[in-house]
């Protein structure tokens, strides 16, 4: 695939996550997909059927969108920058439903493998979303 394909891959997944179509992800990620960068949240498989898992217990609790700012691609490496907005309308796990709006950066690293995303590295705000789900106090503020 070209650089210019693997990115388009990488944004129809988004935009699969983004429509709740899970099981869009049987075609886009290989079954033996390394997340090097698992949720912060225990308890989810490996490969793609935790990917899939992962990504309903978020879309449940919290739907929302990824903005893709910005995307470079070299070989079968994918970098996007991205923005995730949505709101907690459920529970997380060890995070009960708090009504908040949610806004998360993070620069992703996608491999491409036989036209399937086969491997990420991420680097995420989790600190702010932890504030902006009452989880860690910001400061001036205190957690909920």
């Amino acid at each position: 695939m070209s650089t210019e394909e693997n990115k388009k891959l990488v944004r129809r997944f988004y935009q699969e996550i983004d429509a709740g179509n899970i099981d869009a992800l049987d075609e886009l990620v290989a079954e033996d997909y390394q997340d090097h960068s698992p949720p912060p949240f225990p308890g989810f498989g490996e490969g793609r059927e935790g990917l899939k898992e992962a990504f309903r217990v978020f879309w449940e609790a919290t739907p929302g969108t990824h903005t893709i700012e910005d995307q470079i691609a070299e070989g079968d490496k994918v970098v996007t920058r991205l923005t995730a907005r949505g709101v907690q309308e459920g529970d997380l796990p060890g995070i009960p439903r708090t009504g908040n709006q949610m806004e998360m950066t993070a620069v992703v690293i996608h491999r491409i493998e036989n036209g399937r995303l086969a491997e990420k590295w991420s680097e995420k705000d989790l600190l702010r979303l932890l504030q902006e789900l009452d989880v860690v106090p910001t400061p001036g503020g205190a957690a909920g």
